[in-house]
């Protein structure tokens, strides 16, 4: 099967959106699928082609940048050569281009999957508004010429306002996880390295620094926990500086956030290649989660964890509480409730030996396997063909 999958970033952009792209791509390619990634070359430093673990990457022109998203006038024409030449397209939104993307598909007869990663909220302004009006414009009319849609949850579509408009044609898959298994000198390295058996417990938070991440809820509940356990440290991966559209939330927290670093309760890491984070999460003794809206559809980093045993705190949202609930490691804290998150933390951390939190782990990287996932996916375009 030839499979055109379209997103605007792809990596070395860093997100859970390109990060699940780039998973299922390579999941593809390992069960004979011919595939092709067509994306923006939003750095102009990046080749415009490029083969990636067997993953064909196109990157059309960028001209400008409009908020957290690009314009590339020749997208259309190369998405239009490349929707004749493929079987079958799969678009990740939320996307600007994916409508017209989504109409090509119809036009040569081509099943056009959409799958919807999350809500686009942009930070507050009139300019952004608009932005905002645009995108949820360009997602209805994608959603409309799309033949089938996927979504991470039952629970975060039944919670859309987006996706509840398309419930005959939604299907939920799991998103595919997957990490080194890491070594235990690795291990045992990182440890020693950030003295994570001296300064115990470990909280960790493995996303990029964003508004709607919810970074200031941490930092509003670290007091109560440092309160009950002084050495408490705060691992922090994920790109920190410089995060598109985020510098004046980054400058109004960091203050703060330098003083815990200098107190020794505060690690900024940046993003971690796999084999570094592999290293990262057994030296946690809980990872928090604490999102504030609708951006976030799950929390892959929820599931990264529990892979390797670590219990999770993340906020109440449709679709980010799910992974605790389904599988029982952790506890969920009530939305943008520092308090609530305190509690939460502490309630985990106060199991020394994590013993109501422990759940199934090889059932649980079974479920996420990137390979059961694209079979999922293969089920759903083979259907879809047939029509």
């Amino acid at each position: 099967m030839k499979i055109l999958t379209v997103l605007t970033y792809y990596r070395p952009h860093t997100s859970g959106l390109t990060i699940y792209a780039e998973r299922l791509a390579r999941a593809f390619v390992k069960r004979g699928h011919a595939v092709t990634v067509m994306t923006t070359q939003y750095d102009p430093s990046l080749p415009r082609e490029k083969l990636m673990d067997g993953v064909k990457v196109i990157r059309v022109p960028v001209v400008a940048r409009v908020s957290k998203g690009v314009i590339a006038p020749t997208f259309g024409f190369v998405a239009t050569k490349l929707v004749a030449q493929h079987d079958v397209v799969q678009l990740h939104l939320p996307q600007f281009d994916a409508p017209g993307v989504a109409l090509r598909a119809r036009l040569f007869g081509k099943p056009a999957v959409l799958t919807y990663h999350c809500d686009l909220l942009l930070p507050p302004g009139l300019f952004n508004r608009l932005v905002n009006l645009v995108v949820k414009f360009q997602n209805n009319m994608a959603g409309l010429l799309a033949n089938h849609i996927v979504t991470y949850t039952q629970d975060y579509a039944d919670h859309s306002s987006y996706l509840s408009r398309y419930a005959s044609k939604l299907t939920p898959i799991l998103p595919p996880v997957e990490l080194p298994v890491p070594t235990p000198q690795a291990v045992s390295a990182f440890a020693e390295k950030h003295r994570t058996k001296e300064r115990r417990p470990v909280i960790g938070m493995v996303t990029r620094f964003a508004a709607e991440k919810g970074v200031e809820i941490l930092l509003e509940a670290l007091p109560v926990v440092l309160k009950k356990y002084p050495n408490a440290q705060v691992l922090y991966a994920g790109q920190h500086q410089n995060v598109m559209g985020e510098q004046a939330y980054f400058d109004r927290l960091n203050p703060l956030i330098h003083e815990y670093e200098n107190s020794g309760h505060w690690t900024f890491f940046g993003n971690l290649d796999p084999v570094q984070l592999a290293a990262l999460y057994p030296n946690l003794d809980v990872l928090t989660v604490p999102s504030l809206n609708s951006t976030e559809a799950f929390g892959l980093v929820q599931i990264e964890a529990m892979m390797n045993g670590v219990p999770c705190v993340p906020s109440a949202l449709p679709g980010v509480r799910r992974p605790v609930q389904m599988h029982g490691m952790g506890k969920i804290s009530q939305i943008g409730d520092s308090a609530s998150l305190a509690e939460s933390i502490l309630g985990v951390l106060d199991d020394p030996q994590r013993f109501a939190y422990r759940g199934d782990i090889e059932a649980i990287k079974k479920s996420y396997d990137p390979d059961s996932i694209a079979q999922e996916y293969e089920k759903l375009f083979q259907r879809l063909m047939k029509r």
